[in-house]
């Protein structure tokens, strides 16, 4: 009897813990905010690739470090519409120049909030590009964490300063 509830006592957080994952898959969460900018393609990638500019005109991502290229690890710290900051160390999934920056950041471990943050540039016509920011949650914790990955006000601000800066070069 003391056997089967100890193998009980495991097994649920597991079992609950599991089926929190497969919840967290089937529902992730998207947050995106667009925005048309009337400069290159080329110009675009080069500002948000700029790091060491961040702190100088970035509202949302206020320090970056690390390189922009595959498998590379960043060092970034966040700050969000309340002032509050947060740092983390994402490794980098895709940089190809012009058309998109891809990152990915975990809480903790993988599967439990995993964060795969893009920059992704496109072609709009007469001499505009569109830029759409943009990061996909899933994992276990996703479901509960609610209106904390609501990050659009924050990629809005950004992509506004980025219109900003590369519509004034």
């Amino acid at each position: 009897m003391i056997r089967r509830v100890a193998v009980t006592a495991l097994a649920l957080p597991l079992a609950i813990a599991g089926g929190m994952l497969a919840w967290g898959e089937l529902a992730p969460h998207e947050v995106s905010s667009t925005i048309e900018i009337s400069a290159s393609a080329d110009e675009v990638y080069g500002i948000v690739t700029d790091f060491d500019g961040f702190p100088q005109w970035n509202p949302f991502i206020v320090r970056a470090e690390g390189a922009p290229k595959e498998g590379a690890r960043l060092h970034n710290v966040l700050r969000d519409s309340g002032g509050g900051t947060m740092a983390f160390a994402p490794k980098v999934l895709k940089a190809e120049p012009g058309r998109e920056l891809r990152w990915i950041g975990r809480l903790w471990m993988p599967g439990i909030v995993d964060g795969e943050h893009y920059f992704r540039i496109e072609p709009a016509g007469n001499g505009r590009v569109r830029l759409i920011q943009g990061e996909r949650f899933s994992g276990a914790l996703v479901p509960v964490a609610g209106g904390q990955l609501d990050m659009e006000d924050e990629f809005a601000a950004m992509n506004a300063a980025v219109k900003a800066r590369a519509e004034a070069a």
